[in-house]
């Protein structure tokens, strides 16, 4: 009778252990599997701030795989736009060519007693080249886009003539008719530092891809001004100068394009010549067209 108590007891024992271990092995998988689905949502987390994640196979997984994943990261971006923002890169650093001239109370016709200062439109060329550039995001399409960059304007005279600081400390104009070698071209020039502050929106069009639009203020410090003619014989003479030209201008531009592909234009409002110094005591004012290849990714 004895015996049979103790096996009795004994095997209560046994059981009650196989039962202890069954339980702890059902505590452990169920936290592997609430690890599991903390590891999907971080990964999901992460795969909607658009990184590449590992998932359980240890796999790699990119984002935007399919429509869906596309449409889930945009209803994430919409309920973060403060992380969004810090994605948002606008279109200015880089390499624009274009064309440059410059009006009379905002008409292309210039004075009669000023014709010495038309133009060659075809041959006077603007370069800039923007090395800099700051952009702050109000979200991931939209934000203020700042910078430096160079500015050159070339403008070649089409009657072959040049010009000066005259006597009166205004600007006139230098012919050589019948000099010897004859003159080739003629051209006066200036070199800016710009600085803008732009208003930059980012439509979407297509995957990844985006229509830009900007525009806003640039501001520019003189850094040299001068002339320059070439003969025929191919003899060349550069006079550098200020050539009564103000230290600042400021003026409005505005470029539209896709991706890194623009078109720009800017027109300076500001008094370009300092008063009454102008060419005939007039004062111009600058415009420039052109192309821009953008360096923001």
């Amino acid at each position: 009778m004895i015996r049979n108590v103790f096996l009795m007891l004994a095997a209560a024992v046994i059981c009650q252990g196989f039962a202890f271990q069954a339980s702890e092995g059902q505590e452990t998988k169920n936290t592997t599997t609430t690890g599991s689905q903390v590891n999907k949502r971080l990964e999901t987390l992460e795969s909607l701030e658009g990184a590449t994640v590992t998932n359980e196979k240890n796999e790699a997984v990119r984002v935007y795989e399919n429509d869906h994943n596309r449409n889930r990261y945009q209803e994430w971006e919409d309920e973060h736009p403060d992380r969004g923002a810090r994605h948002f890169r606008g279109h200015w650093s880089g390499f624009e060519i274009g064309f440059n001239n410059y009006a009379y109370n905002r008409s292309m016709t210039l004075p009669e007693d000023v014709s010495y200062m038309k133009v060659d439109a075809n041959s006077s060329l603007n370069l800039n080249l923007n090395f800099s550039q700051l952009s702050i995001g109000f979200s991931r399409h939209m934000g203020i886009v700042t910078g430096i960059g160079l500015n050159w304007n070339n403008y070649r005279f089409e009657h072959g003539n040049s010009i000066d600081i005259g006597s009166d400390e205004v600007i006139e104009p230098v012919y050589y008719n019948g000099v010897t070698p004859p003159v080739k071209r003629s051209k006066f020039g200036a070199i800016y530092l710009n600085v803008p502050a732009l208003l930059e929106v980012q439509i979407p069009a297509g995957f990844d891809n985006h229509l830009n639009i900007s525009a806003g203020v640039v501001g520019g410090l003189r850094l040299n001004a001068w002339t320059k003619i070439v003969y025929e014989d191919k003899e060349k003479s550069k006079v550098n100068g200020d050539y009564n030209l103000n230290l600042l201008r400021g003026g409005v531009t505005a470029r539209v394009g896709y991706q890194n592909f623009m078109i720009y234009g800017t027109y300076y409002l500001t008094p370009w010549f300092q008063d009454n110094k102008g060419p005939n005591g007039l004062n111009l004012e600058p415009f420039e067209i052109g192309l821009a290849f953008t360096f923001n990714d």
